[in-house]
Order: structure tokens, then sequence, then C-alpha cells
């Protein structure tokens, strides 16, 4: 049983900064690509930022220059560094990953957590 737990969310003021966890734990082999998806209430699930296990990145055009994702694959977890928030960044952070489970490859998500941009 593989599951992502995501942390670090919060209300910040807009300007501020935050950094997203997502561990990944249980019995796999290794963990391929890690990716951050947001979601606001009635929009469609946004990709935000992916790396691979090679730690190639990419972002949207909405957070590119402001939004950093990294990964440590000795602690199989992987962050998302948000700085300069806008309010428009308000929203629910789901953590996604491809895990190798025996000779198979898996997609998970984790529970999400929620991010808040307000003065």
């Amino acid at each position: 049983q593989v599951q992502l737990v995501e942390s670090g969310g919060g209300l910040v003021q807009p300007g501020g900064s935050l950094r997203l966890s997502c561990e990944v734990s249980g019995t796999f082999s290794r963990i391929s690509f890690m990716r951050w998806y947001r979601q606001t209430p009635g929009k469609e699930r946004e990709l935000v930022a992916q790396i691979t296990r090679g730690d190639t990145t990419t972002y949207s055009g909405s957070v590119k220059g402001r939004f950093s994702i990294s990964r440590d694959n000795a602690k199989n977890t992987g962050y998302l560094q948000m700085n300069s928030l806008k309010p428009e960044d308000t929203a629910v952070y789901y953590c996604n990953a491809a895990v190798l489970v025996f000779t198979r490859v898996n997609e998970y998500w984790g529970q999400g957590t929620q991010v808040t941009v307000s003065s």
C-alpha cells in the first residue's frame, strides 16, 4: 500500500512564502515523476509543476519564476517552494506521483493541503 501525505499548507499574506512537502510511504521500488496540482471550487485540477526522477522540472506559466519543485529521493519526499504568493494562488494543492510497485507503475494522489493567500 502506497500513500502520499502532504503537509505545509496554511494561510499566508500576499508576497509571502510557503513550502509544501509530499512524503511517499509504503512498499515500492522507486518513484518516477512527482507532480503538484491545485484546484479551486468549480474549476478543473491544474498541473502546477512536475519533476522527473532525473530532476528535469517543468512549470505552468502562472507560477514559473515564483515556484520551485524539488525532491529528495533518499527521503522519498517531494517539495514545492512557493514564493511571491498571490491571492490567485489560493487553492487545494495535491501531490501526485508515479510509483513502481513490483513490476507495475501506478499513480497515486495525496489528500490535498489548503493554501490560502490573503491579507
